[in-house]
């Protein structure tokens, strides 16, 4: 079991910025991704940003074309936490953004994330 729990979001206004944080606890693995994702009211979870380590590669990412240059995913790995670096925010950013875990290998698809935090909301007012 993994459990995760975010927080930072909040109301910002358009080219704003705000960090999110997800702070992981529970079962160790030796390979795994974080990621991101999002949900705007209406409309499906969509992929973000990932994050993958293993003992053997730390760091690869990947982001979603509309986050690229503006968002950016990072690991802290004494505190077991993830951080989701969201600039130069858009109106259509707004939505809840929530974290999640697997082990292995990066995927977009939310449906292969085995654990998910309860969300935080982000609102960018124009």
């Amino acid at each position: 079991q993994v459990q995760l729990v975010e927080s930072g979001g909040g109301l910002v206004q358009a080219g704003g910025s705000l960090r999110l944080s997800c702070a992981a606890s529970g079962r160790s693995y030796s390979s795994y991704t974080m990621g991101w994702f999002r949900q705007a009211p209406g409309k499906e979870r969509e992929f973000v940003a990932a994050l993958t380590w293993s003992a053997w590669n730390d760091g690869s990412t990947d982001y979603a074309d509309s986050v690229k240059g503006r968002f950016t995913i990072s690991r802290d790995n004494v505190q077991n936490t993830v951080y989701l670096r969201l600039n130069s925010l858009k109106p259509e950013d707004t939505a809840v953004y929530f974290c999640a875990f697997r082990a292995g290998y990066i995927v977009t698809q939310p449906s292969r994330y085995n654990y998910w935090g309860q969300g935080t909301q982000v609102t960018v007012s124009s």
